[in-house]
């Protein structure tokens, strides 16, 4: 399959109170198109400045990003905008939607950005609307809707501009159990559609939805394993427990 992402050799280091933070201490990745990753980690271990890379939020001190063959590490300001706009797609845990604006008006922003005629965008928020179950809440604005049908519209406007990547930042942490589970329905169609997913999470059952889960700590890989590989440990440590 084809490579979507690639990070090669990629450190990220910060200066705090005179001492260097190596947030990011030498990562080498690759993503296909289609895969489904969790990332899990401790705190501190570099999962929030692992999703601001990819994210093209950040740029590494050292190393290559590779996005779709293009190395975005190299790409000025305005450039990064352009590509968070045309080829990813963020879902958020707070769902990061406009207050003012409407469920509709919100799904097509990626579009308007990219200078999306007005009527090609809304033809297209209406179709992303249904697709997460919302044609009945078009003209309902955020603080209207439960945290639930928030992260759905959060999820519409991912996918308005059929991105390359998803990226997903804990999504399901302000939901209940019930919602949680909805949620990754979602994000499971989503991946047997071919989209690629890269979601941070520290939950477990979140985690063991993703077909691999790559831990980090200290700024490094520990270790990347199948959600089959996960089940069977968690399973044969609950046995001896």
């Amino acid at each position: 399959m084809e490579v979507v992402v690639e990070l090669v050799d990629v450190y990220k280091h910060y200066l705090m109170g005179g001492q260097t933070v190596r947030a990011l201490d030498g990562v080498s990745l690759q993503f296909r198109r289609g895969d489904y990753y969790a990332v899990m980690g401790p705190s501190g271990s570099g999962k929030s400045t692992l999703l601001n890379l990819l994210g093209c939020l950040d740029r590494p001190t050292q190393g290559q990003y590779l996005l779709g063959g293009t190395d975005v590490s190299t790409l000025d300001d305005d450039q990064l905008s352009g590509v968070r706009s045309s080829r990813l797609g963020f879902v958020f845990q707070s769902f990061n939607l406009i207050p003012q604006l409407t469920v509709v008006e919100n799904i097509e922003i990626p579009l308007i950005y990219q200078g999306v005629s007005p009527r090609q965008a809304r033809a297209r928020a209406h179709e992303m609307a249904a697709m997460v179950g919302l044609s009945e809440r078009l003209e309902h604005r955020p603080t209207q809707l439960s945290g639930g049908q928030q992260q759905r519209v959060a999820i519409a406007r991912a996918l308005t501009n059929d991105p390359l990547v998803i990226l997903a930042d804990e999504p399901t942490g302000n939901l209940d159990s019930v919602t949680q589970h909805e949620i990754m329905d979602m994000f499971d169609v989503m991946s047997r559609d071919g989209k690629t997913i890269i979601l941070v999470t520290h939950e477990d059952d979140v985690a063991h939805r993703a077909r691999h889960v790559l831990h980090l700590a200290d700024g490094k890989i520990v270790r990347i394993e199948t959600s089959e590989d996960r089940r069977r440990r968690m399973g044969l440590a609950g046995g001896t427990a």
